[in-house]
């Protein structure tokens, strides 16, 4: 009998030690973050013009970094993986407001992509705002209201808040430790609020009240031309990289032809409206993401070129990377290039 609950107690212990070592190296947080390849998706199924040019021989392909917060185990394995990166967790932003900010880099650099197509194919349009939101909370202001990342601020101060611009001027006047009702859209609830205005600096360095929140505002933007509206279908992918592989995508179904001519064509950069394409992070990520997706041809911001060279050397990728600054540099590129054998 003794000798059975010892062998019973020692199996209860090795149990609870294997389960503690497990919750250890699996689940406990760590202040860190892996970056490494993500994927190369297509461009033609999130994108999607009402009465475009559909015919896509080949494919425009957007690239992403895969992000993932760090277990112990993962952080002891990282070494061993050339294509992945150990970053350290900005302290002062919890998970649920770097998700927003991702959506609405995502958001901007599709409203971005959508101009920019538009000026390049003399598509008329208008700007409309659809909503100004809460993205973060002020870490040198504290807001004093229960605000959350996501919240959409529908009034304040009793007046609607319609466009980013309405905010200064409907706390002008305040000081800081004034009260004013606010009321927010949370989860398709209404939130009322009384909040106490804390003290922030602007852009200019000037102190004045507010409400110790960062926002960001989601554009709609609307072709007069109604049978050449864009819709983007949801997706999980966020950051505002994509934005140069979304306009030739919108491009390409606003004219007609194809600007693939049969070939896989990956890339990266921000886009603005006047078809400017900025810098990204993470591009040694996406030259190896595109490979593996078997792309031909890559879009590389010019900031990001020799970084971009560097990895499909090490790779031994035969991708053509061409450097761009403008969406022109692009376009010139691929109305030059031959069709696929």
């Amino acid at each position: 009998m003794r000798q059975s609950r010892s062998i019973a107690i020692k199996a209860g212990l090795y149990v609870l030690t294997m389960a503690v070592i497990v919750y250890v190296v699996v689940f406990m947080n760590t202040p860190y973050m892996i970056n490494q390849p993500g994927t190369a998706e297509e461009v033609k199924p999130i994108v999607s013009v009402k009465s475009g040019d559909t015919e896509e021989k080949g494919a425009f392909m957007l690239t992403t970094v895969s992000v993932s917060y760090a277990n112990l185990w993962m952080l002891a394995t990282s070494p061993f993986n050339k294509d992945a990166e150990v970053v350290r967790k900005e302290p002062d932003r919890n998970d649920k407001e770097y998700e927003t900010q991702q959506r609405y880099y995502m958001s901007s650099s599709q409203s971005s992509a959508v101009m920019a197509a538009y000026r390049k194919a003399g598509v008329k349009y208008d700007v409309v705002s659809q909503y100004v939101f809460i993205v973060g909370l002020s870490k040198e202001s504290e807001p004093k209201g229960s605000f959350q990342s996501g919240d959409i601020i529908r009034q304040v101060n009793g007046q609607p808040v319609k466009r980013f611009e309405d905010l200064a001027p409907l706390l002008q006047g305040k000081k800081p430790g004034d009260v004013v009702p606010v009321q927010l859209s949370r989860s398709g609830k209404t939130v009322e609020e009384q909040v106490e205005l804390v003290q922030i600096v602007d852009a200019e360095g000037a102190r004045k009240a507010g409400l110790g929140v960062s926002v960001g505002e989601v554009l709609k933007v609307e072709a007069a031309d109604k049978t050449k509206e864009v819709t983007f279908a949801d997706t999980e992918i966020g950051g505002p990289s994509a934005g140069l592989m979304f306009t030739l995508e919108i491009y390409n179904q606003l004219t007609p032809g194809d600007l693939t001519k049969g070939h896989r064509i990956a890339g990266t950069g921000t886009i603005s409206e006047d078809g400017t394409v900025g810098p990204i992070g993470g591009v040694q990520f996406k030259i190896v993401a595109a490979e593996r997706k078997k792309a031909e041809i890559f879009f590389v911001p010019e900031a990001n070129y020799k970084e971009a060279r560097a990895k499909a050397e090490e790779i031994g990728s035969k991708m053509e990377l061409v450097p761009v600054q403008k969406l022109d540099d692009a376009l010139n590129y691929l109305q030059a290039l031959k069709l696929s054998d």
